[in-house]
């Protein structure tokens, strides 16, 4: 068994936090030499490279990354020992590292994450907001826990991952009062023409909302594309034209963004997931959010 050395490892994590050998060498009060050396016997041992250079910046490879988050849980726990033994206890929180899809609802990423903060250990919460490819590459080199979002892993990409299905609803579309009021008459009909905001092509949003609009021949005048779901409703919010949420979010969004309701769509049905590398769940901050999602939001 190959035994890790770690002053190696804390040679490591202090040059990748302050991104300089030469920072990491006033903090440890070593030469640069020494730390050079035990970063490529480090890299040894994993047989991998840990750093790139980019200019005068060492920035983390893939496997660096990885690395460094198991570091710095280790030297956390370290510290959290010293504090203990000193007669000062602490309650060591665990870390949920999140990728949330950037077309995900954010008032409902709120409530999806919202039952991993009442667990009784403390978990804090890193968020990273991303393109769903990009946060699934993340997730299988291990740099998140857990990926949100709107739809399964895309056929095709080789990520080895499992989709666990947190929900579905139907879709409800508002718009600010005049606008809602316009719309009513007549609808579906009268969307014909009406100012439309969609959510970028990405979404799985958009391709329900353009399969019912196809299925029920229907032209709105699309005004606006948003990658952003929480700017797509501020849009409508000013009046710049209709735009859909999931129902379980309904009347919080009319609530926040003072929006009436012009119609519910039942045909269009929005799934949410909770991407993860287990089969089985069992990060305790994961499989509380998975329960919550199955049991409060959409078990209605």
């Amino acid at each position: 068994m190959n035994w890790l050395n770690y002053h190696h490892l804390l040679y490591f994590w202090s040059t990748a936090r302050h991104g300089s050998i030469t920072r990491a060498c006033e903090e440890l009060h070593l030469t640069p030499q020494t730390v050079s050396a035990q970063i490529r016997t480090l890299e040894k041992v994993v047989g991998e490279a840990l750093f790139v250079r980019a200019g005068r910046r060492m920035e983390l490879t893939d496997t660096g990354r990885v690395v460094f988050r198991y570091a710095d849980e280790i030297f956390s726990l370290g510290r959290e020992l010293t504090e203990t033994l000193r007669g000062h206890p602490t309650t060591r929180s665990v870390t949920l590292h999140v990728g949330l899809a950037d077309a995900f609802p954010k008032l409902l990423a709120h409530h999806v994450l919202e039952p991993a903060f009442q667990l009784e250990q403390p978990v804090r919460v890193a968020l990273q907001v991303g393109k769903p490819e990009a946060l699934l590459s993340s997730l299988a080199t291990h740099e998140l826990d857990v990926v949100i979002g709107d739809a399964p892993i895309p056929a095709g990409l080789r990520v080895k991952a499992y989709n666990h299905l947190l929900g579905e609803c139907s879709v409800t579309l508002l718009a600010a009062a005049d606008l809602a009021k316009r719309c009513r008459r007549r609808f579906p009909r009268s969307l014909d023409g009406a100012p439309m905001l969609l959510p970028s092509t990405d979404a799985a949003l958009r391709h329900g909302l353009e399969r019912w609009l196809d299925d029920n021949d229907l032209h709105p005048e699309v005004v606006g594309e948003f990658a952003d779901s929480a700017i797509l409703k501020v849009f409508g919010q000013q009046g710049a034209g209709v735009f859909a949420v999931p129902t379980v979010v309904e009347a919080e969004v009319r609530r926040q963004y003072q929006v009436r309701k012009v119609a519910e769509v039942p045909e269009i049905n929005e799934r949410f997931y909770a991407i993860s590398v287990e089969r089985k769940v069992r990060h305790p901050a994961v499989a509380a959010i998975y329960e919550g999602a199955r049991s409060t939001i959409f078990g209605s």
